[in-house]
C-alpha cells in the first residue's frame, strides 16, 4: 500500500466516479464528521459521481439515497441498490432477490441467528436488524463490548456450515443467501443507471474501504484506496488497496478527496 498522497498527477482527471464504504471509512468512532458531507459535495460539483457501498440496511439507505449528496447506493453487502430520482421525486429500488426469496431467506436466517446467540457469548443482533431486508447481521464491537477473533470467527463458521455466505466489516459480521456481494451489485448499478460498463468502471472509478469485506472491491479496482485503519486488518485481507491515506475513517476520506482534486 503506497501513501495516497503519492497519486499520480496523470491520473486525477480520469477519476469520474467515488465508490465509498461508509462504517469507519466515512465514519469516526460512528460519527460522520462535517469534512465528509464537505468532500462529497466537492466531488459532485467537479461531476465526480458519488456511490457509497455499504452493509448497512435498506431503512438506512432510503434516507441516505434521498438525503445524502450521493448518486444512489448498494446497500446491505449487494443485495440491492438504491437510487432517488429527484426529477420524478420517486425512490428506485433493485433488488437481487425477489420479496419471496427474501422472506424465505429470512425465515433461514432467524434459525441461524438463534443458534449463533446461543453459541456465542457477548455478541447480539444488530441494533439495525429491523431495517434489514435481506441478510442478518451479528454485532461484535458496535454495541457490544469487542469479542475476540476467535468468537469473531465462530460466528463466521456458523453462517458457513448452514451454506450462508457470511464477511466481516469493522463492526458486524453480516450473513446472507446468495451468489451476491458488493461487487456484483456494483456493476449492474454502474450499467443499469449510470450506463457505465465493467471497463469504463474500472478506468475511472475510485473506491476507499477500510475491512476485510471490501477485499472483492479493493482486488477489482486498480484504484483503490485504504483510509488509514485498514492497517488494524492488514493480517486478514485477502486482497489489499493499492493506496492508503494518512488519516483514519473520515478524516482519511476527506485527506483523499482533497489530494484527488489538487
Amino acid at each position: 500500500m503506497k501513501p495516497f498522497a503519492r497519486f499520480p498527477a496523470s491520473e486525477k482527471p480520469l477519476i469520474r466516479f467515488v465508490l465509498t464504504d461508509i462504517d469507519d471509512t466515512l465514519t469516526i468512532d460512528g460519527k460522520l464528521p462535517a469534512a465528509v458531507f464537505t468532500a462529497m459535495e466537492a466531488l459532485q460539483k467537479r461531476d465526480i459521481r458519488v456511490v457509497p457501498i455499504t452493509g448497512r440496511p435498506a431503512g438506512w439507505c432510503d434516507h441516505i439515497a434521498r438525503m445524502w449528496p450521493v448518486d444512489g447506493l448498494v446497500g446491505e453487502n449487494g443485495a440491492f441498490y438504491f437510487r432517488y430520482d429527484d426529477e420524478r421525486r420517486r425512490m428506485i429500488r433493485r433488488y437481487w432477490k425477489d420479496e419471496h426469496q427474501r422472506k424465505k431467506d429470512r425465515a433461514r436466517l432467524e434459525e441461524i441467528k438463534i443458534r449463533i446467540l446461543a453459541e456465542v457469548p457477548g455478541c447480539r443482533v444488530s441494533a439495525d436488524q429491523a431495517y434489514r431486508e435481506a441478510d442478518l447481521a451479528i454485532d461484535f464491537c458496535e454495541d457490544v463490548p469487542p469479542l475476540p477473533r476467535s468468537a469473531v470467527d465462530r460466528i463466521v463458521a456458523i453462517f458457513r456450515e448452514a451454506g450462508a455466505r457470511a464477511k466481516i466489516s469493522s463492526i458486524h459480521v453480516n450473513g446472507w443467501f446468495g451468489d451476491y456481494d458488493k461487487l456484483a451489485m456494483t456493476r449492474i448499478f454502474f450499467q443499469e443507471v449510470l450506463d457505465t460498463g465493467a471497463d469504463t468502471l474500472q478506468r475511472h472509478g475510485l473506491f476507499v474501504g477500510d475491512s476485510p469485506n471490501d477485499c472483492p472491491m479493493f482486488d477489482w479496482f486498480p484504484h483503490s484506496v485504504g483510509v488509514a485503519n485498514i492497517l488494524d486488518f492488514k493480517d486478514d485481507l485477502s486482497a489489499e488497496p493499492a493506496w492508503v491515506t494518512t488519516a483514519e475513517g473520515g478524516y482519511g476520506f476527506a485527506e483523499m478527496v482533497e489530494t484527488l482534486l489538487a
